[in-house]
């Protein structure tokens, strides 16, 4: 049966390969896994999110037998709720599916009766911190664009072709008027 290999980033221009070489590395020195049972399911998409695609095809596929264990980088990469979390992991447990969380070394049993509460309880704690960190960047994403709306300079990003930024203003550039030719043709 394959072991499964989760990776997730929030945004399209994230890049994978970081959680891809962990957890296949972790997969095939810790669990002895042959590389190539290994089934990758990713997502680019945001935590707090649990319609993703790569997600609820893991979740499937460990509803129907067709995976025995969960790699994961991190506790954040699965959930950024702790309730989302907890609900995840019941369901793959309740499945027969173990969860190895590579940077905290940790594996959640479907054996529950044999967890060591310790370990449980920073899984727990692990869940708490994804979900104030991702409280937080809402909050700074939402300070952040009030604060820009309320000024009056330039903040889209880099200066649009034929124009350059002074002092947070719009200004042509050199090129503006070949640029304008260039686009009238």
């Amino acid at each position: 049966m394959p072991t499964a290999a989760y990776v997730r980033v929030s945004t399209a221009d994230q890049n994978l390969d970081r959680q891809l070489e962990a957890t296949h590395e972790y997969a095939v020195e810790e669990l002895g896994v042959d590389p190539s049972s290994i089934e990758v399911y990713r997502d680019k998409s945001t935590g707090t999110d649990v319609e993703r695609s790569g997600y609820q095809r893991l979740l499937d596929d460990a509803d129907a037998g067709r995976v025995d264990a969960v790699v994961v980088h991190e506790v954040s990469r699965v959930a950024r709720s702790i309730s989302d979390l907890e609900r995840t992991v019941e369901r793959l447990r309740d499945a027969g599916v173990a969860v190895h969380i590579v940077s905290e070394r940790m594996v959640l049993r479907p054996e529950v009766e044999d967890e060591d509460p310790y370990q449980r309880a920073l899984f727990q704690m692990l869940g708490v911190f994804a979900e104030l960190d991702a409280k937080i960047k809402r909050q700074n994403i939402r300070q952040g664009i009030a604060a820009r709306q309320e000024s009056e300079d330039y903040h889209h990003g880099p200066a649009p072709l034929g124009f350059e930024k002074d002092s947070g203003k719009l200004i042509e550039s050199g090129n503006y008027h070949r640029v304008c030719e260039t686009l009238d043709t």
